[in-house]
């Protein structure tokens, strides 16, 4: 159940299954391109936010340490500001993953796009009586509830993207889900990076105030624009069929049925965050760094030219996306993550033994490349995968939930990793040293490789009708521990005792 399939089991074409032969509902009809398109990128699309909102932070981090200088880069908030949007997608993807199953995908959706408009705005009116300390503290507050609106685009969006994707064209699905989902993710760390460059240029430099609350303000303009679209979604067809919310949850059968797998998706996920979003956020700093010690006199260097190399250094997540979507359609999700985690593995080795000769101003733009090959192989792996793994390794009638607690335990990870961050660098000494810098990527490198060893041995190969494959099984696992499946999909207001009895015996597992 757990581990890898023989090869005769990992590729069924759709159209050799025969409907009348499982004693579930018959195979989702294929619509027009665009008319199924459209609803996967109405619901994946939202996780724009979250990388330009997760990755802006690092700028507004940096803008905050010129502006306050050592009254905020030696308080509590320049540890926590960056981080405790990570503690309230936690609760965010706990919260809207329950209501995405037991409730509705599509108002679950709407609700967390509401919530982190509103609190996004807040975030960047931040202000306390004049005090910095207060201000600082009020910022923390505002991202934590950022945060919770991050977190419901993730059970209730990348869930109904999945399912919606069923919809599309065989051989295409895996690609489509990543183009909607990991992509837009990295095209907000993209934008997130791109947009404080701007604000800086057009500032001179200066009015630091103006630089980060404008960069966090314009996070609130693609969600309001999405929000209008969303207002028009349906509830995906195979979420209609066997969903579980107006029936009692098996959560023991659940458990016993999904519980190792879902601890082992968890894990990875938590791995990878652990170390993408703190490179991700700490990247300015990192730059900013290379230069400042190459002033004698201790003087800073231009936001301006920190911020550019940061946007170049984002745009590799890009190529690493694109490319790796339809490398998962050939090689199927779980290799193709094994695939990311290994070669960013060997980039991340080579990294940390040369960091003393690359972290030099004169060759900061081969840091820059190495950087970001190291970060684009980490999108075209785990960035892009580990989500389509959570959605397609569970049933629909759970889906939300087990994505949503995977989600949440990968943003622990990220949580974890932006703090700690400063401490593995610690231990290399200060920042004059290269260990400073140097054992982040060990680290990280290290973490690579055991993910990608986990992946091996115990997640099962994904085919492009996963999620169908998925419920047939779940269906014949309830049937065979006496659950009466008719439950699933069962609406408001229906009784199962008006349902007629399924007279086909339930395959054996």
């Amino acid at each position: 159940m757990f581990g890898r399939k023989k090869p005769a089991e990992q590729h069924v074409a759709e159209d050799t299954r025969d409907p009348e032969a499982s004693s579930g509902p018959p195979p989702i009809d294929q619509k027009p391109f665009f008319e199924a398109i459209w609803p996967v990128l109405a619901c994946g699309a939202g996780l724009f936010s979250d990388g330009y909102i997760n990755n802006v932070i690092g700028s507004v981090n940096t803008v905050l340490g010129y502006e306050y200088d050592d009254l905020y880069s030696s308080s509590q908030a320049a540890k926590v500001v960056p981080a405790i949007a990570f503690a309230g997608t936690v609760v965010g993807q706990l919260v809207f993953g329950y209501t995405a199953d037991r409730w509705s995908r599509t108002n679950s959706l709407l609700i967390s796009t509401i919530v982190l408009i509103v609190f996004t705005a807040l975030a960047a009116g931040s202000y306390y009586h004049g005090d910095p300390v207060g201000m600082f503290n009020i910022l923390a507050a505002w991202r934590f509830f950022v945060g919770i609106g991050i977190g419901g685009e993730y059970p209730a969006g990348s869930v109904s993207c999945a399912e919606s994707t069923g919809e599309l064209k065989s051989g295409s699905r895996n690609r489509w889900f990543i183009l909607f989902t990991n992509f837009m993710i990295d095209v907000g760390f993209v934008i997130g990076a791109f947009v404080p460059y701007v604000v800086a240029a057009a500032a001179q430099n200066k009015y630091f105030g103006t630089i980060w609350r404008t960069s966090l303000g314009i996070g609130v303009v693609f969600p309001l624009l999405l929000l209008l679209l969303r207002f028009k979604l349906k509830e995906p067809e195979e979420f209609s069929r066997n969903s579980m919310k107006n029936a009692r949850t098996p959560y023991l059968l659940v458990l016993k049925y999904y519980g190792f797998r879902l601890f082992i998706v968890s894990l990875i996920w938590f791995i990878y965050d652990f170390s993408a979003y703190a490179f991700g956020i700490y990247s300015g700093p990192i730059i900013s760094n290379i230069y400042a010690n190459n002033y004698a006199d201790g003087t800073k260097a231009p936001l301006t030219t920190v911020f550019g190399w940061n946007t170049v250094l984002n745009l590799f997540y890009v190529p690493g996306t694109v490319l790796g979507a339809p490398i998962s359609d050939r090689l199927g999700p779980r290799y193709t993550l094994i695939l990311g985690f290994l070669t960013q593995s060997v980039v991340g080795f080579i990294m940390a033994g040369t960091y003393a000769k690359l972290s030099q101003p004169s060759v900061i733009g081969a840091f820059v490349v190495v950087y970001g090959i190291f970060l684009s192989l980490g999108e075209l792996g785990p960035g892009n995968n580990i989500g389509l793994l959570a959605a397609k390794t569970c049933a629909t009638g759970v889906r939300g939930q087990y994505y949503g607690i995977a989600a949440a335990i990968g943003k622990i990870g990220a949580f974890v990793g932006v703090y700690v961050f400063p401490y593995i660098q610690a231990a290399g000494g200060d920042s004059s040293n290269a260990a400073y810098y140097q054992y982040p990527f060990f680290v990280s490198s290290s973490l690579c490789v055991l993910a990608a060893a986990l992946a091996f041995f115990f997640l099962p190969q994904i085919g492009q009708d996963t999620i169908t494959l998925e419920d047939e099984k779940f269906r014949e696992y309830l049937t065979a521990n006496g659950w009466d499946v008719r439950q699933l999909g069962l609406k408001v207001g229906e009784s199962i005792d008006s349902l007629p009895r399924e007279t086909e015996e339930p395959q054996k597992l």
